[in-house]
């Protein structure tokens, strides 16, 4: 046999060994109802402990009261310990039971109103505003669901 046979014949196993690959939705694998938004921010050197006492001061009790009131299932910080690679050191993660969570309401934005009240609010926007963008940058931001192979 020779070299362009092989090559061919290898080339038409190697595709017909990927099209047998294709997982099918459901059957092989499934998506979590859970969302989880993700947001990847690149935090300056020497700032890391500084942007986190700001995320105390606003983005937790804002994740707290929403958690407390059933709007959101659970948050989390993720802190890279190589704070000088990559795109990104820091992430924020928020779960929700379902994409539905994220609609719109009316109701549900009043409630959370309620519960921070509008001075803790306007804290938040004004930290934000004034302060972050002088420490960090968000690098992206990713709406993600668990995958389970089957």
């Amino acid at each position: 046999m020779n070299l362009k046979k092989i090559v061919c014949i290898s080339s038409l196993l190697l595709v017909a060994a990927s099209a047998n690959a294709d997982l099918e939705p459901w059957k092989d694998y499934e998506a979590s109802d859970e969302v989880y938004l993700v947001t990847t921010i690149k935090v300056d050197s020497n700032m890391e402990d500084a942007y986190l006492e700001g995320l105390r001061e606003t983005w937790i009790p804002g994740q707290e009261a929403a958690k407390e009131l059933g709007q959101i299932n659970d948050y989390s910080i993720y802190r890279s310990q190589f704070s000088e690679a990559g795109d990104f050191n820091l992430i924020l993660v928020i779960t929700l039971s379902s994409a539905a969570d994220m609609q719109p309401s009316k109701e549900r934005y009043d409630t959370f109103m309620q519960k921070v009240g509008k001075e803790a609010s306007d804290r938040s926007t004004e930290y934000a505003q004034k302060n972050y963008p002088a420490m960090r940058e968000i690098t992206g931001n990713y709406m993600m669901r668990k995958i389970t192979i089957k």
